[in-house]
């Protein structure tokens, strides 16, 4: 394979990074630049991309609307496993990642490139999960990876490289974090965030109200679902992506979904990262109601002890696995009876479920009464508690006589 590389697809938001090497890829390999951008629902960062990646020496821009995609592929598939790596992150930049990369390799296909692109450091897992994916899809695929060849070995000399070039990006010696936008979430690290003592600044925060900021009035909701999936909002039915971006509404007003973390990478290192993901939260709440009245308990229960691994695959970048592939078809077979009504309180920052109701329910009122019934005879329970104490017992007779 020739180490000459003559066309690049870059994965290009038209921030900091991705300005900065786009630039930088034609400079040091001499080649044409294709730039990919995603749209995913980021909707004010897109605006004038395409401009400013022709400005800067793009030779053919792609803007692909991939929200539906994202949603309905992607985010929900995650949410019917409850998916959520280390009690808290909702996974939103992880499952944006493959979707970006499975498409940056249909577009080299279309353009002829030898070469892929991305803006991730040598740091972070981004890299991983680009990689991974992109050599998933097309094993022979050259990878350009600049935080890993160049100079500019921190975010101030990318800016000055910018300056220099006469590039405009967003990101400013004053607030030096960056960002991470989708229909899901908004990720924030690095600069000031990077001390985890330190709080993160209010105005930093985009698509929530601070908690005490938010109606003293409580919000009440109710989200229908099918087969583990949400298809409505008080009885409208919505496409996947408008569903998230209302329930994104509904409880960013609300102060619903804040969270800040120290995470584990997988490369080795914690990092700090502070998230909003307000419909996402709205949403695994009421998904775990539904399911306490429609699912099986051995089949919950061996669900929940896979999600961490589960969630792990998403988190290091395995989307296109076998394991992946393997762990999808089982969960989905779990949610087959997954369907009902999920009612919600919104109120300063907390989601509170109300009440479930299912066509499908496994709850019987008429079992579970602590009143007089003529289903359930209590006298049942002493053998099966006998039965379950046996081993117990046997253990205890033989400790006593040693």
């Amino acid at each position: 394979m020739s180490d000459k590389i003559n066309k690049v697809v870059l994965a290009y938001s038209g921030g900091l990074d991705t300005s900065v090497i786009l630039k930088w890829l034609i400079e040091t390999y001499d080649c044409e630049v294709i730039t990919f951008s995603a749209d995913l629902g980021q909707e004010e960062e897109l605006d004038h991309l395409e401009e400013k990646a022709l400005k800067t020496g793009a030779k053919t821009v792609y803007i692909d609307d991939l929200k539906e995609t994202f949603v309905k592929d992607y985010v929900f598939p995650a949410f019917r496993a409850n998916a959520v790596y280390e009690s808290q992150y909702l996974l939103g930049t992880s499952l944006a990642r493959p979707l970006i990369a499975k498409r940056q390799i249909e577009i080299a296909q279309i353009e002829g490139a030898d070469a892929v692109s991305h803006g991730a450091t040598g740091k972070g897992n981004d890299q991983v999960r680009f990689e991974l994916s992109y050599l998933a899809l097309n094993p022979d695929i050259k990878i350009i990876a600049p935080w890993r060849e160049w100079t500019l070995n921190s975010r101030t000399s990318l800016m000055k490289f910018a300056e220099t070039h006469g590039i405009p990006v967003p990101t400013t010696p004053a607030k030096p974090y960056s960002s991470d936008r989708n229909l899901l979430h908004i990720s924030y690290e690095g600069g000031v965030l990077e001390n985890p003592w330190k709080e993160p600044p209010e105005n930093m925060f985009t698509l929530t109200v601070l908690p005490k900021d938010a109606p003293d009035k409580p919000e009440i909701i109710e989200i229908t679902f099918k087969h583990g999936d949400p298809v409505a909002i008080n009885g409208k039915e919505l496409s996947p992506a408008n569903l998230l971006k209302e329930l994104n509404r509904l409880g960013g007003r609300s102060g619903i979904g804040r969270a800040d973390i120290v995470e584990n990478r997988f490369i080795g290192m914690k990092s700090r990262g502070v998230y909003e993901t307000p419909g996402g939260t709205i949403l695994r709440t009421a998904h775990i109601a539904i399911e306490s009245i429609t699912m099986d308990r051995e089949i919950m229960h061996l669900r929940d002890s896979l999600i961490p691994k589960y969630s792990e695959i998403i988190y290091y970048g395995f989307w296109f696995s076998p394991e992946m592939k393997l762990l999808q078809n089982m969960i989905d077979q779990t949610q087959q009876n997954v369907s009902g009504v999920v009612r919600l309180e919104l109120y300063k920052g907390n989601c509170r479920v109300l009440g479930r109701k299912s066509d499908r329910s496994l709850y019987s009122e008429n079992f579970a009464t602590f009143e007089k019934d003529s289903v359930f005879s209590q006298k049942d329970a002493e053998g099966f508690i006998r039965l379950n104490a046996l081993r117990l017992r046997i253990q205890k007779m033989i400790q006593n006589k040693s």
